[in-house]
């Protein structure tokens, strides 16, 4: 399977069932696309009018030597990963505990009901955090390395059983072989000193949630007052990336139909001085004002190319940034298994209640029908977790002719689910930007590769 598009200047060709990507000339650009269904004379008399004869059979060499290399047209070889998917055996790798099913803002799309999750305002207790870190341990088979997410709500609205978990799984990595990487994501109202100081000794990654310019974050993350939260928290946040040398941490932030001129929020957060960011598209009803719509993504796929632009410029500047979508490894990328099953959501990671329910992940708490058991008795219903082993990109009929399929994995199984009520289908205006997102992690790739020459 074969991905051609052009961007920024750029002819790129991507062999999708291999990952190669190439930058190429319009002469073999034009070839690619008629080379599997055309002889080399065909290929010829239909390009005669555009290229010179020795620019075409030129161009008609190199294609067959990387087709016969094994860089363009190759075979789907994964296929056979994927026969006995619902058998193959997982262990449980992390968990998200919801720590605080409450929250100190009221932000207008927020999928967590302002932390309450469909049910009840409620903070973990220590019991049930504890409980946690021992059904984590236990259902880890050999693996050494996991991770555990602290979530809300706000987590900082339970911060000392915060710490006192981190302190119980420290205290258990020693007998049990295991390193824990502890994490957080928080809105910043309740950051302080103190917070921040045990957060760089204990927490291998931060988020940061905010939203971008000052007057689109406080229309969508107010207090509950309807006061913005932008003016108190950008500082705590600037001091915290500071602390943690740029790393380690990412701004998170969200954007929506009110704001589609997102890459200015991006931009924002650069000429904050934060180096590490993610913003990504709000999943809303379709009634919801703020809603992204399929009429909005011209402007999407636009706003896409004027920010790796950006990026790329940036960069070449020397203060440059990450973005999160933009961060594709082309040398060696996730594993087969990765790229084939995705998150690892209902198998390898879970979502913890405060009252120690078990869910697929925190996009399906509260929805009785994804329960799978508690951290003290464990998973009751395996049948669940068997299903969720099956979101793979071969069991998503979208996903078959979709040339991102490897980079997304198949996308996320609760915006499929809240869509089309399968956690096998797709969430389809997420799939159209997530392959523009590819497409221009891509090229910003052969950009500064280009640059480097």
């Amino acid at each position: 399977m074969i991905h051609q598009y052009k961007n920024n200047g750029y002819n790129i060709v991507l062999d999708v069932n291999s990952g190669s990507v190439h930058v190429v000339d319009d002469a073999c650009y034009d070839v690619v696309s008629l080379y599997e269904d055309n002889s080399k004379d065909e290929i010829m008399n239909k390009l005669k009018d555009s290229y010179s004869e020795d620019e075409i059979s030129e161009a008609y060499d190199e294609v067959k030597e990387l087709a016969d290399s094994e860089l363009l047209f190759t075979e789907d070889v994964y296929k056979q990963y994927i026969t006995d998917f619902k058998k193959r055996k997982t262990v449980v790798k992390a968990l998200c505990l919801h720590i605080a099913h409450d929250c100190n803002l009221a932000c207008k799309y927020c999928f967590a009901e302002e932390g309450e999750y469909h049910g009840r305002r409620a903070l973990m207790s220590l019991e049930v955090g504890k409980k946690a870190i021992d059904f984590l341990i236990a259902n880890s088979g050999n693996r050494r390395n996991l991770e555990v997410d602290f979530f809300g709500g706000e987590p900082l609205m339970n911060w000392e059983v915060v710490k006192e978990i981190v302190r119980y799984g420290r205290s258990k990595e020693e007998e049990y072989n295991k390193n824990f990487r502890f994490t957080l994501t928080t809105n910043g109202v309740l950051l302080n000193d103190e917070v921040m100081e045990f957060v760089n000794k204990e927490m291998s990654n931060v988020v940061l949630s905010l939203d971008g310019r000052k007057e689109v974050n406080d229309e969508m993350r107010p207090f509950r007052n309807g006061k913005g939260s932008y003016d108190l928290i950008v500082p705590k946040f600037q001091k915290l990336a500071d602390s943690r040398n740029q790393t380690n941490y990412y701004v998170r932030g969200t954007f929506t139909h009110n704001n589609l001129d997102f890459s200015n929020d991006v931009i924002h957060f650069a000429d904050l001085g934060f180096k590490q960011m993610s913003i990504e598209p709000v999943v809303g009803e379709d009634d919801e004002k703020y809603a992204i719509k399929e009429e909005d993504l011209p402007i999407i796929m636009e706003e896409y190319d004027k920010l790796a632009k950006e990026f790329i410029k940036r960069k070449k500047e020397g203060n440059g940034f990450n973005f999160f979508h933009f961060m594709i490894d082309l040398e060696q990328g996730p594993c087969v298994a990765k790229r084939l099953s995705g998150c690892g959501s209902g198998t390898e990671y879970l979502a913890v209640t405060p009252w120690g329910d078990l869910y697929p992940c925190h996009q399906f708490v509260g929805q009785d029908e994804f329960l799978l058991g508690n951290v003290f008795e464990g998973i009751k219903k395996q049948e669940i977790c068997d299903e969720f082993k099956m979101c793979n990109v071969y069991a998503k009929e979208k996903c078959q002719d979709c040339f991102a399929r490897y980079y997304c994995s198949g996308g996320c199984a609760a915006n499929s689910y809240k869509f089309h009520g399968s956690i096998t289908d797709a969430y389809d205006i997420g799939c159209e930007m997530e392959r523009k997102r590819v497409e221009c992690a891509i090229m910003i790739k052969a950009a500064l590769a280009d640059d480097s020459e």
